[in-house]
């Protein structure tokens, strides 16, 4: 019979991590303990290193980001409708002057 597949949170991950790191406890010990190939625990341990640095970002320069990117969109969508506008109303003052009214 097959094992159930645990999916482990984030936090548990760096839990795992930390008792590695921090504890000095080896990884073979914890990978019997949690039932783990030592493959996905470096890939864990890879994954935490490369992205460490987020952690250490503001959270305004991320909010910062994600606002310019919707005020961009903001920005493009309404020069899509200034341009409809503009459209509009030469056709509006074209079919005046062709009804005389201009």
């Amino acid at each position: 019979m097959r094992k159930q597949r645990k999916n482990y949170t984030g936090n548990e991950k760096v839990a795992i991590l930390k008792r590695h790191l921090v504890d000095q406890i080896p990884v073979s010990d914890l990978c019997d303990e949690y039932q783990l190939q030592p493959t996905v625990f470096y890939r864990w341990q890879k994954e935490f290193f490369e992205n460490g640095a987020a952690a250490f970002e503001k959270s305004n320069s991320r909010k910062k980001t994600s606002d310019e990117k919707r005020i961009a969109q903001l920005e493009a969508k309404l020069q899509t409708k200034n341009e409809v506008l503009s459209e509009l109303m030469e056709e509006h003052v074209q079919l005046k002057k062709d009804l005389g009214e201009l």
